[in-house]
Order: structure tokens, then sequence, then C-alpha cells
């Protein structure tokens, strides 16, 4: 290739005939041309000559949808997203309160229904076994669908499970408890994988923790505010079944009340997304062609990433030991202090509001330090402190998991990690009740501690690989290829643009 063909692909540049022949100009050091003895020419452009006489890429070629002129991609937070965390945590809330709304006085619904404790158990139970089943098509729709679709029915589903609850207040009316209970568990389906979703698509990457920390905090306020409730409400009046009747209705009307009110500030607050995303993590993302996801790939993929294998086991273990015992609190302590409903309730309070402080400086320490690795110390605080920071691993599995598994679906990991706890759940809850039953609780607490601490090993064992913050992190696009050469170069495969900064060499 000549000099002249050069300089034809970039137009005419400075001290260069109408033909595209190099003159000899200028001599001196400063000179944009050298020539070398062995015929070939050496080009040293400087960066204001290449500014003013390239043209400049076409912004269809060099940037991606959604990037402005600096070629970073456009990001921005909206006020909005605290709206959607806290209609979403308030309905999540109301949920966790009607999962242990019966099990905390589980000897007075007993009582009342005439019914065996492993019937009450199983209004808890249900929960999780509904999920196991349902959580594969929970997740496909909230990936088809979106966040908007999947919160509509969560809380319009807690709302109307509510509602038949009212109707099931009677001596033998069990099996409409029962029901209703069923509704609420499957409007759980469409909650609990919810809280990195919205962290992920509302809330920046110097939040994302915190965030989730504060969704799953919704749910773990229910579940304390199920413990303190019931007790007071419903006392244990078991030569006046009318009165109890009484009480139960008024505790089922004022839950009916409040998911209604929550279900219709779903309707006006909860959206998909924001306009603009929060993160580059989520730009990058939202830069793909939506008919090129596979949902059944996505999860092949989950199961192949062995880190993501292990968290789900560790997960498992540490929130399905936390459904075990929430389930069976009252059952413990009632066996040694009988009448003690009152006290019980405030026990089960105790243990998820200390939960509840784990998860928010978990929440605050990840989004400052990023080390998801020491999510172990939480299973180490649980065996030394009887299980009192149980719940602070909810929202650290939900975060790492997203984190490991980038770009996957954070609604496909998240509902992948409470499908493996409801699992663990139901094992731990049925053989901890046995040993409850036919044993002591310290037999049932010592099965436990023996299952925590294996995923104590199985926590140490995970690789931890950040990969949605290391593109929040970077200067370019991970995983989207930016085109970065010049149109002339594009066009000639003989020309090499060597650096971008200072003066631009180009060889020939």
């Amino acid at each position: 290739m000549v000099a002249g063909e050069v300089l034809q692909e970039q137009h005419v540049l400075p001290d260069s005939t109408p033909d595209g022949a190099v003159t000899e100009g200028n001599t001196n050091e400063d000179s944009a041309y050298k020539e070398l003895s062995n015929g070939s020419v050496r080009i040293t452009l400087d960066p204001k000559v290449l500014e003013q006489e390239l043209p400049p890429p076409d912004e269809k070629e060099a940037m991606l949808s959604g990037e402005q002129s600096n070629g970073t991609l456009e990001t921005r937070l909206y006020w909005r997203r605290f709206a959607v965390l806290a209609v979403f945590s308030l309905y999540s809330l109301v949920n966790a309160f009607q999962w242990i709304q019966y099990c905390i006085i589980a000897n007075i619904f007993m009582g009342y229904y005439n019914v065996s404790s492993i019937a009450i158990d199983w209004l808890s139970v249900v929960y999780m076994a509904t999920y196991v089943p349902l959580i594969f098509p929970a997740t496909w729709l909230l990936d088809k669908k979106g966040l908007r679709m999947t919160a509509l029915l969560g809380a319009g589903l807690n709302a109307l499970g509510a509602w038949v609850k009212c109707a099931s207040v009677g001596p033998g009316l069990f099996w409409v408890t029962m029901t209703a209970q069923i509704i609420c568990s499957v409007a759980q389906v469409f909650i609990l994988g919810l809280p990195s979703r919205i962290a992920s698509v509302w809330f920046g990457p110097r939040e994302v923790s915190t965030a989730c920390a504060a969704a799953v905090l919704g749910n773990q306020l229910g579940v304390a505010i199920g413990f303190l409730l019931p007790p007071v409400l419903v006392p244990n009046t078991a030569d006046n079944k009318e009165l109890m009747g009484h009480n139960i209705s008024i505790m089922f009307y004022g839950t009916a009340g409040i998911s209604t009110l929550l279900f219709f500030l779903t309707v006006f607050v909860i959206k998909d997304r924001p306009a603009l995303p929060p993160s580059k993590a989520q730009a990058v993302l939202s830069t793909g062609p939506a008919e090129d996801y596979s949902y059944k790939k996505s999860i092949i993929n989950l199961f192949k990433n062995k880190p993501f294998i292990l968290l789900l086991i560790s997960y498992g273990i540490m929130t399905g030991s936390f459904y075990s015992v929430s389930t069976l609190l009252n059952q413990m302590i009632i066996f040694h202090y009988p009448g003690e409903e009152l006290n019980t309730g405030r026990i089960g309070l105790t243990l998820v509001v200390a939960g509840m402080f784990g998860s928010i400086l978990c929440g605050i320490w990840l989004d400052r330090t990023k080390t998801y690795k020491y999510v172990y110390m939480p299973h180490v605080t649980t065996i030394l402190l009887e299980r009192f920071f149980m719940t602070g691993y909810l929202p650290i599995g939900f975060e790492f998991g997203v984190e490991i598994t980038y770009p996957e679906s954070e609604g496909t990991s998240s509902g992948l990690l409470n499908a493996f706890a409801q699992v663990f759940g139901i094992i731990f809850t049925f053989i901890q009740g046995h040993l409850t039953t036919y044993y002591s609780p310290l037999s049932g607490n010592i099965f436990l501690c023996a299952w925590i601490f294996l995923g104590i090993i199985l926590t140490a064992l995970i690789k931890s690989d950040l990969k949605r913050h290391g593109v929040n992190v970077s200067n370019i696009n991970k995983g989207q290829a930016v085109p970065t050469e010049l149109p002339s170069e594009k066009a000639s495969s003989d020309v090499k643009q060597e650096s971008s900064s200072l003066p631009c060499e180009t060889s020939i």
C-alpha cells in the first residue's frame, strides 16, 4: 500500500498534494511525516489534527443504546425507588405475618378447631410445600412479564387469602382456614424472590445490598409482628370459645383490611423498572435483545455454577433452620412453661429483631466493602449465640447469589435459593418436631446446630467471584463489544492505531 492511498482514506491532510502524494514541506522535528530509509513512511499525527480532519465515528457503531457522548452508559436514580421498596416491604410483611400467626399460638388454635399439633404445623409447612413446585413458573413469569405483574399477583393473592380467613372463624371450619393459608402460600411464591430484583433494577451499586436487606427486612418484620401480636389479640380463653372466635375474627379482619390497602398501593406505585437504569450492570443487561433470552438455559447455567450450588445448600440449611425454629417455637416453650404464650411471642420477637439489625448492618457493610465471602460469619454467630442472628443471613445470600451468577436473572437465582430453603425447612420442621415431641427441645436444637456447622464448611468453599460488581466498577461494558477503531481503520486492515493518548502514530 502506498502513502497516497492512506491519505485518501483519511481525507486531504496538511502538506499533501491534491493527488495524495506526500510533499517535503516541513523538515524539522515537529514535521507530521518522516521518511524511513527502508522506503516505508511513518506518520505521526497530532491529536488536534486527527480530531479536526477525521470524521467522527458513527454513533450507532461506537455507542451502545443508552450511552452518552462520552462513551459511558447513562444511569440515573429516581426517588420512586423508595416508594417501590416501601410498598413491597409492607405487603411482604403482611404475608409473613399470615404465615406465623397460627403457629405462635398453636395450642390455642388446636383447642379452637379441635385438631392435632401436626395439623397446625401444616398451616406453616404449607408455605414451604407450595413454594417448591411453583417456583419455576413464578420465576419464569417474573422474567417474561416483569416485576409489576409479579408484584400484583403477590399482593392480590395475599389480600384474597386474608379475606378467606375471615370466613373461617368457627370451630368446624379448619378446612376453610387451611384453604386460605394455601392461597397465602401461593402469594408468597410471588414475593420471596423479589428483593434482589427490586434492589438491582431500582437502586445504584452503592446501595443495592442495603436495599435488598431492607426488602428482606419487611418479611422479617412480619414474622416479628406475627410472634408478638397473635398472643396479645387472641389470649387463651379455653373455657369460652365464643370469645376466642371473636378475638380471632378481629385479627383476621384487621389483616384483610391492611392487605387490601397494600394491594391498591401496589397497583399505583410499583413499575417494572425506571426509565433509565440505576447502574452500569443493569444498563448492560438492558441492551441485550430479549428474544435471545432462554429461561431453560438460564436454569441450566445456574446449576452448572459450582459456587452457586454450594450457596444453595448453605442457604437452604441456614434459612430452613429459621423456618423450623419459627414453626416449632411455641411447642418448644410450652413444653417447659405451659401457659406462657405471651412470653413465647416475645422470645420470637427478640429472635427476629436481632436478625433484622443483622440484615441492615450486613447490607450496609456489603455496599461499602463487597466482602461477600465473609458470609460465613452469620453461621458462626448463629451457633455461638443460639441462632440469635439467624435471619441476618437472608439478604446476604440473595445478594451473594446475584453477584456470582450475573448476568443471570436475579429472580431466578433468588427463587432457587428460596426453594432450597423451603425443602430444608420442611425436612427440619418434621425431624425437629419429632425430636421435640418424643424426646426434648434440646435434642432438636442439637440436630439443627450440627447442620448449621455443615453450612459453615460449605460456605467456606465458595469461590467469591463478584461478577456484577466487576461490571459496575469497570471503565468498559463487560460482555459488550464497543467499537474503538476509527472508520478508516475498519476500511483498511493495514492501518493500526497504536495509542489513543498523546500523539497518535499510524504505520503504513
